[in-house]
């Protein structure tokens, strides 16, 4: 390997490593809000997965968020959380990494960035949800009744942050894009 690649591929993972390191903390920061809290975590996720595509993206939302979960107690549910969490990074990836990395952010490129982050959120909310249907018939013991309350209970909190993530990801992506174009860490 030329020392070019190794160079590349060190700011790379350092780069990753850090934004999993301000996911980790963007957990920690909530906005009471209509009776859930705002975090800037999901957008963040997000917003991993549009700078660094679906790989980086799954990583450094998955790993910033299980250390979130091992750290604050729930070590139960961290390998659900890294994995539901990186989702959200390769998801956004998916879709709009390519958009993202245009040499020009045209209306069709914008609206295809929110669109991922959209998405990738909004899956969030259904891996979300459906966590909370297993773990509630099988860890907790509830009745599918009691379930689907809990379920429903959750809901409304997890949309609102899903719509503050379709809003953070784009806005932050736009206001960090100039700064990292005139670096090497646009190209890695």
């Amino acid at each position: 390997m030329s020392s070019t690649t190794n160079r590349s591929t060190t700011l790379r993972i350092s780069f990753i490593g850090m934004m999993a390191a301000i996911i980790f903390v963007a957990n920690y920061l909530r906005i009471p809000f209509m009776g859930t809290s705002l975090h800037l975590t999901n957008g963040l996720c997000a917003l991993a997965g549009l700078l660094f595509g679906p790989a980086g993206g799954f990583l450094a939302a998955g790993i910033g968020s299980f250390l979130y979960d091992i750290v604050a107690g729930y070590g139960v549910e961290s390998l659900i959380t890294f994995v539901s969490k990186g989702a959200i990074g390769a998801i956004a990836a998916v879709i709009g990494y390519r958009s993202a990395h245009h040499e020009t952010l045209g209306t069709k490129e914008q609206v295809t960035v929110v669109l991922a982050s959209a998405v990738g959120a909004f899956a969030y909310v259904a891996l979300y949800m459906l966590k909370t249907f297993i773990f509630g018939l099988t860890v907790k013991g509830l009745t599918l009744d009691a379930t689907f309350v809990s379920m429903l209970s959750k809901l409304p909190g997890s949309v609102i942050n899903a719509v503050f993530a379709t809003i953070v990801s784009p806005v932050l992506f736009n206001a960090l894009r100039p700064a990292l174009k005139h670096t090497d860490l646009w190209e890695l």
